[in-house]
């Protein structure tokens, strides 16, 4: 017996707000157009860097990132966050094209987003979605990308792989690598569990 569709379940509401943001246009990183709110974002690549060939495309249609912005407090509960005035959504998009830009082995204009401002409350559920279906390689393969300064007191930490496959951002050069360049750059290839 065929289960009933149900336009509530998290799944299809996620599809939902995915959906949308799929079929909005593309724009080079970051937006040149100052927008205000929170939402999610797929990043893509179209660059020549060898092991990314089989995601980089002119067409976009396979990420290299996914992610959201959440409004600043959310995370603790502040229920006083103003979501359609907060500027943080932009800002990570600014902050993205920084890490490219400082990293030695990417062009900026090698990269194009989609976002879409969404209601906060879909926001978690539209990004897991995204990489449970994409599997993106930054999300699940050279984890790090959005990371910023871990500050004084932090330096034990291991350097992220997105440093060390794309070395540049001067933090991140005090930081102990685990793995080389060529170990990271062999599970690009493998599929993601």
């Amino acid at each position: 017996m065929a289960k009933a569709y149900d336009p509530l379940d998290y799944e299809n509401l996620a599809r939902s707000v995915v959906t949308a943001l799929l079929e909005s246009a593309s724009t080079a990183l970051p937006p040149t157009e100052k927008f205000s709110g929170s939402g999610v974002y797929a990043l893509y690549y179209t660059g020549s860097l060898p092991f990314y060939s089989h995601i980089a495309s002119s067409d976009l249609r396979e990420p290299i990132y996914v992610g959201k912005a959440v409004p600043t407090g959310t995370r603790k509960g502040n229920r006083q966050v103003d979501s359609e005035s907060s500027a943080e959504f932009h800002r990570r998009l600014h902050d993205h094209a920084k890490s490219i830009e400082q990293a030695e082995n990417l062009d900026l204009v090698e990269f194009q987003v989609r976002y879409l401002v969404v209601m906060p409350v879909w926001i978690t559920l539209a990004e897991r979605f995204l990489i449970n279906h994409f599997r993106p390689v930054r999300n699940t393969v050279i984890e790090g990308f959005g990371n910023h300064d871990p500050g004084r007191g932090r330096l034990a930490m291991r350097r992220p792989h997105w440093d060390i496959v794309h070395p540049g951002r001067p933090w991140a050069a005090k930081l102990q690598a685990a793995e080389t360049t060529e170990e990271i750059v062999r599970l690009i290839g493998k599929p993601a569990r």
